[in-house]
């Protein structure tokens, strides 16, 4: 990790630098549904993209987590190579980091039953052959499960139910109604309490050395956080992130220390959710809409060498077809430059994961869903980029 003169010098460099971007397919169009990517860049700088790929999601049992890997200054993605298969179940949504030994971790969950409320999270510890040119995987070191027995979040769930259900300000329907009685049951009881929890965004590392793993329940739509303060050896639940429609978290840090994170929504607010954390993410304030639009996608988002914060999210209401990234100069509270990755309404562009490379390039990739197959793009930028708009785009 470079040290805070080179983090000063690289930022300095990266805010008076010109605009580029460049933009790739990670691998040529494909039959088969490639979805939910994560990214990660390696000690020598060598880039490692991960997803899953297989004939459907949650209910088709071929499903596996895939990997490729671009090394530092070549052009050309090597050969998918398989990072994770539990055969016969599907493993889904990943998430990656490398942590301050040079480990490169993977978190993704394994379906058990073909239904989201069965997933159970694994994770994998890989130290070796991260860079490894080709297809061959990286040697695995470790791997397990995250446990999580979260405090019994009950009648807590339920007040936050019935005032949601308050401000909808109208009749449910009878699915609605349904769907209302079935989570009403669930929220008491320790099995959907305690399984069911999926990761999507990168995990968020404090100075004090704790991991927050962000992850989510499909079963209630709503958020905790896995927390481990021994480097990953055990892991704990926080108090989960109520608002019965907000999942996929990803956390950014403010210099005062308040954790904010921001979360797709499940619900009927379309607007970005947000929920603020100031005890290293143990507890967490009411959930919130932003003024940010979302379409029930995910979104990730990354804090910059610089201290700005870059979003990258749907920004529309209708749809998954045009791809944003914004800026923030003061923490998330505005966003005034929004430019976009991708705007077509004949395709989709879902699931981003970003980060900062060590030389100020901002890397995102996300699903990439066209007429003819469906692959995962890569895109490389940098703030100039974005601040220039899309008025400057060709």
């Amino acid at each position: 990790m470079p040290g805070v003169g080179v983090c000063l010098f690289l930022a300095c460099a990266c805010a008076g630098a010109a605009p580029f971007y460049s933009a790739e397919l990670i691998f040529p169009l494909h039959p088969q549904h490639n979805h939910a990517p994560s990214i990660v860049e390696c000690p020598d700088g060598t880039l490692l993209v991960s997803w899953y790929r297989g004939s459907g999601e949650r209910t088709a049992d071929d499903v596996a987590v895939y990997g490729a890997r671009r090394a530092a200054g070549a052009a050309p993605w090597g050969e998918a190579f398989v990072l994770a298969d539990r055969p016969g179940f599907p493993d889904c949504n990943t998430a990656m980091m490398i942590d301050h030994h040079g480990q490169l971790w993977l978190f993704w969950p394994t379906v058990l039953a073909n239904s989201w409320e069965s997933c159970l999270t694994n994770f994998r510890v890989f130290k070796e052959g991260l860079s490894t040119p080709g297809n061959k995987p990286p040697r695995l070191e470790r791997e397990g499960i995250v446990l999580l027995k979260p405090d019994d979040f009950h009648h807590d769930a339920t007040a936050i139910l019935d005032a949601v259900l308050r401000e909808i300000g109208r009749p449910l329907s009878e699915s609605e109604q349904k769907e209302v009685a079935q989570i009403r049951e669930r929220l008491g009881d320790k099995l959907y309490q305690r399984l069911g929890w999926q990761p999507r965004c990168k995990p968020t590392v404090l100075s004090s050395g704790r991991i927050l793993l962000p992850l989510y329940s499909d079963t209630f739509s709503i958020s905790i956080m896995a927390i481990s303060d021994d480097d990953g050896q055990t892991w704990y639940a926080s108090k989960p992130l109520i608002g019965f429609g907000n999942i996929q978290p990803t956390v950014l840090r403010r210099n005062d220390g308040t954790l904010v994170a921001y979360m797709r929504d499940n619900g009927y607010l379309h607007r970005i959710q947000v929920a603020y954390s100031t005890d290293d993410g143990i507890t967490w304030s009411t959930v919130e809409a932003t003024d940010l639009p979302n379409p029930g996608s995910g979104l990730d988002a990354v804090r910059l060498q610089d201290g700005h914060w870059l979003l990258v999210y749907n920004d529309t209401t209708d749809g998954r077809w045009s791809l944003a990234v914004s800026l923030s100069e003061d923490e998330g509270r505005t966003w005034p430059w929004t430019r976009h990755l991708e705007r077509d309404e004949k395709g989709r562009f879902h699931y981003p994961a970003v980060i900062q490379g060590a030389d100020g390039t901002i890397h995102a990739v996300y699903s990439y869903f066209v007429e003819g197959g469906k692959s995962m793009k890569h895109a490389a930028f940098n703030e100039a980029w974005v601040r220039a708009g899309d008025e400057n785009s060709p």
